[in-house]
């Protein structure tokens, strides 16, 4: 029998393993402790830099955002100091929240327990979502108080317009980051907004802030804007607007009141307004300046300027005579109308019953270039220059392409389109004895640029022609302002429509200067689509001037050049 002898191993069969085994061990310690000694030693900045990174962080510190007021320093728009609340969801969820708690911070931001929840969320991997924006800071610190852990404060500003409704189309507003967005918000966001600056905080495990290490660049506050309105005329002009476009049940209107000298926009309101210091529930697109925005054919408010364009050339003089007899005229293939026969007008006597067909025959004489270039230097189909958002430049047809039918109605304001603003800014021209300043936004500290449009004598000449359409027998007479002489034309437009202009749709419009011996002040009215009856600008926008020259006058102390007050009749007369 065979027995098998077992394999028996020999010890130092495992002896290179185990030298093998030990020498790694050894260069694996030898390595970590070459690498402590290097960071601990040799490199201790790293480890620094390490720790820095999850305690100390860079914060964002906003600036002041530079106020805008008026030209008597009156505040109009201001950032005030705010707090947000936001919150970690991640470290909000670990916590569980009781609902007593939670329940108290929903009341304190006005919000439901269930929106809060829908806010965090249940993702765990955020660090960040806000809560509510631009609380009142007492609010704010009450929250804080409940100790709920993850939720946080952070210091912001809101906008705030102390005036409302009254310059809420001028001004415009901001976002909830305090950007503007629309009006001089907007169009000098970039002064006004400033440069944020930064400071190096340190927080603790839970990401609060606990220390304030030191300024890394300070924040700049955005600079002040002055600009050129009056808030006394301001509010005034809205007041009195607003009056009216209720009265007259109107769909909207526009006022801009001018510093015929300057050029510097006194009051500049329109109808309908709104609050942007609450703009939750607005509709449409209330926002929109429709004084410098929005365009319109400006109707017999243009007579004016034609008769000026004819005296200006030599082709006719106050005292010329034009047959207007059957209150018709055919022009090419068409007919210019009068709403009355008038018979035998001088030029005064056109303007003070608003002919149309008196204004063409006027307005044929004079060679189509020389009468484009008269409008055009005037400003019509040229931008304003304001630097507000969106300012519409109107249109003015080239004359080449004007036929004699399109030339004559151009007289009497239609196949032209302009703005409240920009018609305010082509009266100046006869309030500055034929110069027109450069319209500004801005109070003035320096005298502005002007351009000669016309001669001072034919300035003054058609000026003192359009005092008769605000006495007895013109078609202003509800114009008239006690104590003062004042010249004006009213405008009464047939809106277009989809099948030409209408029989029952109107704009009622009245452009006015005072005090006529030495203008100071141009006013531009227009109600669009009244309807509770009367529509002529006599009966409708002239009013409107009235109590708002009148008020002006007086606030801004301007001397009276009439002893006695004007005769103020009915008004019956179209224009």
């Amino acid at each position: 029998m065979r027995i098998i002898q077992p394999n028996v191993v020999k010890e130092d069969d495992y002896s290179g393993r185990w030298r093998f085994l030990l020498m790694l061990i050894l260069c694996a310690m030898t390595v970590l402790i070459g690498r402590a000694v290097f960071l601990q030693v040799l490199d201790r900045q790293f480890l620094k830099q390490q720790g820095d990174l999850r305690h100390v962080g860079i914060l964002p510190v906003p600036a002041h955002r530079g106020r805008i007021i008026d030209r008597n320093g009156e505040l109009l728009a201001v950032s005030t100091p705010v707090k947000s609340i936001w919150i970690n969801p991640k470290e909000f969820l670990k916590a569980e929240v009781a609902h007593g708690q939670l329940k108290a911070l929903a009341d304190l931001v006005g919000m439901s327990v269930k929106e809060i929840k829908q806010r965090v969320g249940q993702d765990d991997h955020r660090g960040f979502a806000y809560i509510k924006r631009r609380m009142n800071p007492e609010l704010v610190d009450q929250a804080m108080a409940l100790g709920i852990p993850g939720v946080y404060d952070e210091r912001e500003y809101r906008r705030y317009y102390p005036t409302g409704e009254v310059t809420a189309h001028l001004l415009g507003f901001t976002d909830i980051e305090d950007k503007g967005q629309e009006g001089m918000e907007l169009g000098f966001d970039a002064s006004l907004r400033g440069t944020d600056g930064a400071k190096r905080i340190i927080r603790d495990g839970k990401r609060r802030i606990i220390e304030d290490l030191e300024n890394i660049r300070l924040p700049v506050p955005g600079k002040d804007l002055t600009l050129s309105i009056d808030e006394r005329l301001q509010y005034l002009a809205y007041r009195e607007l607003k009056k009216a476009v209720m009265q007259h049940r109107a769909r909207s209107g526009s006022l801009v009141l001018l510093d015929s000298q300057t050029g510097e926009v006194l009051a500049m309101v329109n109808q309908p307004s709104y609050n942007p210091n609450s703009r939750g529930k607005l509709k449409g697109n209330p926002s929109r300046n429709r004084a410098i925005t929005d365009l319109y054919e400006p109707g017999s408010t243009m007579k004016p300027f034609a008769v000026a364009c004819a005296l200006e050339l030599g082709l006719t003089h106050p005292n010329t005579v034009y047959s207007t007899a059957g209150g018709q005229l055919r022009v090419g293939h068409n007919i210019v109308k009068d709403v009355h026969s008038y018979g035998s007008l001088d030029v005064t006597g056109i303007l003070q019953k608003s002919s149309n067909v008196g204004v063409t025959k006027i307005a044929l004489s004079v060679p189509p270039k020389k009468f484009w270039a008269f409008y055009n230097n005037l400003g019509f189909g040229q931008p304003l220059d304001s630097g507000f958002p969106g300012e519409a430049h109107g249109r003015l047809a080239d004359y080449q392409g004007w036929n004699a039918f399109e030339q004559a109605t151009l007289s009497f304001g239609y196949g032209v389109s302009t703005s409240t603003a920009q018609l305010a800014r082509a009266y100046t021209s006869l309030a500055n004895d034929g110069v027109i300043p450069m319209v500004s936004l801005l109070k003035r500290d320096t005298p502005p640029e002007a351009h000669r449009i016309m001669s001072a004598k034919t300035a003054t000449t058609v000026r003192t022609m359009l005092e008769s359409v605000v006495s007895t027998g013109g078609t202003a007479q509800k114009a008239a302002i006690p104590g003062f002489r004042v010249s004006g034309k009213t405008g009464t437009v047939k809106k277009s429509g989809a099948h030409g202009y209408t029989e029952s749709l109107y704009m009622s419009l009245f452009t006015g200067l005072a005090p006529s011996s030495k203008p100071r002040l141009v006013m531009v009215v227009m109600i669009d689509e009244p309807s509770a009856g009367e529509y002529y600008g006599g009966a409708v926008a002239a009013p409107v001037f009235s109590s708002v020259m009148e008020g002006a006058l007086r606030l801004l102390n301007i001397t009276p050049d009439e002893p006695t007050p004007l005769m103020a009749g009915r008004q019956d007369e179209p224009a």
